[in-house]
């Protein structure tokens, strides 16, 4: 048998992985899928802001609500592209258990334009405000979701595992959005303050993940 003739019986039909161990999945296309995803999301987004009529600055009063929504929601879009670029730099591959819980999160995500776009043509009612609470919350758990397939195929002991922990943060998220979207019955606007608030404390990248890498 020539070298060449025993090199390929060495390795597998997966890039060249050796036949003694299973391939591993990059997480390249994965990456570069979803950040296009998301761009697409803040496109549509963006679209949504229709100009005004008149041309003078009064005229962009009654579109501030509006706007202010579109920031609320761009702010979203952002935390979750931020902190999923960190949680998959952290991870060293993917499993088809994280594709697909990679697909559930960019679902919930698409649908933000839409229920957005929603609660602005009903000037902020409590049926949209709702809507939009539970397209965050589920959201939320397909993160947590993620988050828990990748710890589980790169190991209980790989930096991403030892940064999620329990996790107390993501849970404590999933709460205030549930409650967020029974008070938006009693009061929208409390509601909409509480999604602010879990924003502002997922504004500032996951920085256990940046600890565990560096550690």
């Amino acid at each position: 048998m020539s070298a060449g003739a025993r090199k390929a019986a060495r390795l597998g039909p997966c890039n060249g992985s050796p036949l003694t161990g299973p391939p591993v999945m990059g997480k390249g296309r994965l990456e570069a899928f979803s950040d296009g995803v998301i761009a697409i999301i803040i496109t549509i987004m963006v679209l949504e802001l229709k100009a005004p009529r008149g041309a003078g600055f009064a005229s962009l009063g009654p579109l501030i609500p509006i706007f202010l929504s579109y920031v609320l929601s761009f702010v979203y879009v952002g935390i979750y592209w931020n902190n999923h670029h960190h949680m998959l730099h952290a991870a060293q591959k993917v499993s088809g258990a994280v594709l697909w819980a990679n697909l559930h999160l960019l679902f919930w995500l698409s649908l933000i334009p839409f229920v957005t776009a929603w609660m602005d043509e009903n000037h902020f009612a409590a049926a949209p405000i709702a809507l939009y609470g539970g397209v965050l919350l589920m959201a939320a758990i397909a993160y947590y979701n993620l988050a828990r397939c990748l710890a589980a195929t790169n190991g209980k002991d790989s930096a991403l595992a030892l940064a999620f922990g329990k996790d107390v943060k993501g849970r404590i998220s999933i709460l205030i959005y549930a409650v967020g979207i029974g008070l938006s019955f009693v009061n929208p606007w409390a509601a909409l303050a509480l999604y602010v608030f879990v924003a502002c404390i997922w504004f500032i990248p996951d920085r256990r993940i940046e600890g565990n890498l560096s550690a």
